[in-house]
């Protein structure tokens, strides 16, 4: 079985963001760092080249397949910023509804500019994304 690749380092965060982010992006970099921060409790910490993760879980899917991953997490991607959510539930997507311009993928949530979203939102969003991964794979831990 292959290796997940995705995986904490010793990369600095902050050399990450200077390195990717534009003006903008590194400002609404810092405010989501606050964010995650707050609700998880945990520091940030790099995981693999290119994602800001908090905390960590252990994962089992239905295939065997094992891994570890943030409970919470952010990229910069392009002129895009991602945050990692689990989004499935009907609460999650009414959320969305709500939350302002952006778009979504499975699990990613991209958007241009912090201010194009309801703040509230985006915190209740990681929230329930939190106590979801949390009922789903047991409580975490730190990266």
């Amino acid at each position: 079985m292959a290796e997940n690749k995705t995986k904490p380092t010793g990369a600095d965060v902050e050399e990450y963001i200077a390195s990717r982010a534009s003006d903008a992006q590194r400002a609404d970099c810092e405010e989501l760092m606050a964010l995650l921060a707050r609700v998880t409790g945990q520091e940030p910490y790099m995981w693999g080249p290119s994602i800001v993760g908090y905390g960590s879980y252990r994962y089992t899917y239905e295939s065997g397949r094992t891994g570890e991953a943030p409970l919470a997490g952010f990229a910069i991607r392009g002129r895009d910023l991602v945050i990692y959510l689990d989004a499935e539930s009907d609460e999650q997507r009414a959320l969305l509804s709500r939350l302002g311009k952006h778009s979504m993928g499975k699990s990613c949530l991209y958007f241009k500019r912090l201010s194009d979203l309801d703040g509230s939102v985006l915190e209740q969003l990681v929230i329930n994304s939190i106590a979801e991964v949390e009922r789903r794979y047991g409580p975490h831990s730190a990266a």
